[in-house]
């Protein structure tokens, strides 16, 4: 079956995916600047907020995504692919909101919110119901995988590294904001490709 993509979506996806990455750069900020009850009410909005995000940006180019049969999905678990993204949002801000990031921590960090942002992608694909098989190349999820990760790593240490700077700020949120966004597309589109 061949399937075709509507280049509109996914410029869309593109576009809420770098929006999204800015506004979890923003919103670590404010964790990090947080104590207590704000802090915690700043890392769950946070880790909603970027959750939806980056979900959005998951289902936008997924509805890009054109096959010559009818698609639909089913809801619980696309509520589930939902659950995976705040989850690995909440991780996300968490380790970045720490007051060091050792090398563990932030691996761990890494790879939990990769893991889950992968979880994400995987659990939309197994939303779909149309009438068709879908099948995986085992060496292309592999490799989504490790870009989802190899992303959040590089996410994780830009945002920790960058929190304490305060001249170029805001640049540095939109270069970072672009290089997540760009990794967050990659690891979607190298999932579609499996």
């Amino acid at each position: 079956m061949v399937g075709s993509y509507n280049y509109l979506l996914v410029v869309a996806s593109a576009l809420i995916s770098v929006l999204a990455s800015y506004s979890a750069f923003d919103l670590a900020e404010r964790v990090t600047a947080s104590r207590g009850n704000v802090r915690l009410a700043w890392l769950t909005s946070g880790s909603i907020v970027m959750g939806i995000g980056i979900w959005s940006m998951h289902y936008t180019a997924m509805l890009g995504f054109r096959l010559p049969v009818p698609v639909l999905y089913h809801w619980p678990t696309v509520l589930l692919s939902l659950l995976f993204g705040i989850s690995a949002s909440a991780i996300a801000l968490f380790v970045v909101s720490l007051k060091r990031l050792a090398w563990l921590e932030g691996l761990a960090g890494g790879v939990f919110q990769g893991g889950g942002i992968a979880a994400m992608h995987y659990a939309s694909m197994a939303s779909m119901r149309l009438p068709a098989m879908c099948h995986y190349s085992p060496a292309i999820v592999a490799l989504s995988v490790l870009v989802a990760i190899c992303g959040s790593l590089l996410s994780l240490r830009l945002t920790f590294a960058f929190r304490v700077q305060a001249t170029g700020r805001r640049q540095r949120k939109a270069a970072s904001a672009l290089l997540m966004g760009a990794a967050v597309c990659s690891m979607h589109y190298t999932g579609m490709a499996a």
